[in-house]
């Protein structure tokens, strides 16, 4: 009989959960349980915790919806999180036990959108490991615009340093502000709907809510020109990675070099200590296409590319790992 067990999590494993998470080598805040439940109306949750013994050595954030599992429609992110000393013999066995309990309960494809390697805090590729060995299915790669600060083989380009000059000349003010109502009201909304005729993935209430439970990783950093709101940027901060969420200018102050302007300061001031500054995808249509204006000025910061994967296993697939170690 094996010594790995899986439990469902419920709300009374709130403290052993994210205790697990805050010292995880591969979890971000947005795995605490206050961050996964804000929108815990959309989706049905089925996040799982895997045992050694008594031990509680991986997690895997979920929804359940019909047949499939995923990790996680609700987050950017997921996978199987572990601890900073996990063993691979350990996780194997983890992902082989993980894999049968969700066929025994009737499910049978795990969708999981693995961790980009950026947030990692220390080498966790133990799961593309296993991914191989049950015949994952690749089913989607995104490209995240990530620069490395400690690395940066490109600088600003030439039109990036002229905007950059201009903002210097005018008396762009960078303020970090703690209300969300103008940036989404007055810049983020109306360019979404212009653009792209979509919505934030968060209404301003969610994000307020959610910056109050977690203050220190989410924050908004704003441009005024003449006491004017010109731009803004909404910063998602994890250990290794300051994230710009949501990005937004006044389309007739763009000249005026607003976002160079916070850009400069996220990099060199407020983020100086995070390794990489990323600027989120610029895929379109389930990843098949790029945005190629959105990539460009991305790439003009000296950002560059980072795959986000979506893979889906299935879950009959388990006793492929049966007889892996010799």
């Amino acid at each position: 009989m094996s010594i790995f067990s899986v439990k469902t999590y419920s709300s009374d494993q709130k403290k052993a959960w994210d205790d697990f998470v805050r010292h995880s080598k591969n979890a971000t805040f947005l795995f605490f349980r206050d961050f996964m439940e804000y929108h815990q109306d959309r989706f049905e949750d089925y996040s799982l915790m895997l045992y050694k013994e008594d031990l509680l050595i991986a997690l895997l954030p979920a929804n359940r919806a019909n047949d499939l599992v995923f990790s996680h429609q609700g987050l950017s992110y997921g996978g199987l999180l572990l601890t900073s000393d996990s063993k691979f013999s350990d996780v194997l066995e983890c992902f082989k036990v993980l894999l049968e309990h969700l066929k025994s309960h009737d499910v049978t494809v795990l969708k999981l959108k693995r961790l980009p390697r950026i947030y990692e805090q220390s080498l966790c590729d133990d799961i593309d490991y296993l991914l191989f060995k049950t015949k994952a299915q690749l089913d989607r790669r995104d490209i995240a615009m990530v620069i490395d600060v400690n690395n940066r083989i490109n600088g600003l380009s030439s039109n990036r340093k002229r905007n950059l000059k201009k903002a210097k000349s005018h008396p762009i003010e960078i303020r970090e502000v703690v209300q969300f109502d103008a940036f989404f009201n007055e810049l983020l909304l109306p360019n979404l709907q212009q653009r792209y005729n979509t919505l934030p993935t968060h209404t301003v209430e969610e994000i307020t809510v959610l910056q109050s439970r977690f203050p220190k990783h989410i924050k908004q950093f704003n441009a005024y020109f003449e006491e004017q709101l010109i731009a803004g940027v909404t910063v998602f901060s994890s250990q290794t990675v300051a994230h710009a969420q949501y990005i937004s200018t006044i389309n007739t102050h763009s000249h005026l070099g607003g976002l160079d302007a916070i850009f400069d300061y996220l990099i060199n001031v407020a983020f100086k200590d995070k390794r990489y500054v990323s600027f989120g995808i610029s895929n379109e249509n389930n990843g098949e296409q790029i945005n190629q204006g959105l990539l460009s000025w991305k790439e003009s910061f000296g950002a560059h590319a980072v795959a986000h994967d979506f893979y889906s296993i299935s879950t009959e697939n388990y006793k492929m790992l049966e007889e892996v170690m010799i």
